[in-house]
């Protein structure tokens, strides 16, 4: 098996978003008409420290879930959220999906990140916090719910929501030991023609052809992944207890049908 390593330096970004739109100033906030059976909740927001908050409203049909999850590299959270997907029909949103591709859309938002991600900086939460709020703003997020997906990832992101007046149901994180995390990272390699996720020893390559183009990401090496597991639990730590009152623990250190049945009961209540 031909296994070739490759860089994938990541946007060094304070979270994940979609394309935005312009918000107006104070002049003029810009607010979603509800309708029946909606619950309604007040956003604040502002272009900068400086200037005074703009008021909008994002609303979220009284059935729908706002659900947020997290885990460490390789704890199995992106194969829990597609079973998530699959059942709830919820948004997936994944803060680093929305922010590449307002950069690679030239949006208003991914201009002014792009900025200071060539500058090797991390993007302003600000900047992501507008991505986000932008994309709950969606029909699709109002009418299914959502699934934010690994942000926040730092207490001052969880608070950063919270003063945006952005507040889950439901906190999931989906907990592996280290030292099998350690394992299953070490062992993963991606297909750069679909993107999928394989590993030599648990989720091996149909075929030779897919398994002769593998590719192995350049940190995915034991030495670096307990920097990054270390980074995580530090970061998390924080979010839990911004959240401490709808953490649900979920171990992942079962079959993925078994994790997502933990999973879907925590779900079927809310």
């Amino acid at each position: 098996m031909a296994i070739v390593t490759l860089s994938t330096a990541q946007p060094r970004t304070a979270a994940t978003v979609a394309p935005m739109s312009t918000y107006q100033s104070n002049a003029g906030s810009r607010v979603v008409p509800s309708t029946s059976r909606t619950a309604s909740f007040p956003v604040r927001f502002s272009r900068n420290r400086a200037s005074s908050a703009a008021r909008v409203v994002v609303s979220c049909s009284a059935d729908t879930k706002r659900v947020v999850i997290a885990g460490a590299p390789a704890s199995g959270k992106g194969t829990q959220c597609e079973k998530i997907v699959e059942k709830y029909d919820l948004v997936h949103i994944s803060a680093g999906d929305l922010l590449r591709a307002a950069v690679k859309e030239e949006t208003e938002a991914g201009l002014k990140a792009k900025e200071f991600m060539d500058a090797g900086k991390l993007v302003p939460e600000e900047i992501v916090v507008t991505m986000v709020l932008d994309r709950l703003r969606q029909p699709d997020c109002q009418e299914r719910g959502w699934l934010l997906d690994g942000y926040p990832r730092s207490g001052s992101q969880a608070k950063a929501l919270e003063d945006a007046g952005i507040r889950p149901q439901v906190f999931l994180q989906v907990n592996v030991p280290d030292e099998k995390l350690v394992d299953r990272v070490v062992g993963r390699r991606m297909d750069p023609e679909t993107g999928k996720i394989y590993h030599l020893t648990f989720s091996p390559p149909e075929t030779e052809e897919i398994a002769a183009r593998l590719v192995q990401r350049s940190d995915d090496n034991e030495e670096k992944c307990r920097v990054r597991l270390q980074v995580f639990h530090e970061n998390n730590a924080a979010v839990e207890t911004v959240y401490s009152d709808i953490l649900k623990q979920i171990n992942g250190d079962q079959s993925k049908d078994a994790v997502f049945g933990e999973i879907d009961g925590v779900l079927a209540e809310l």
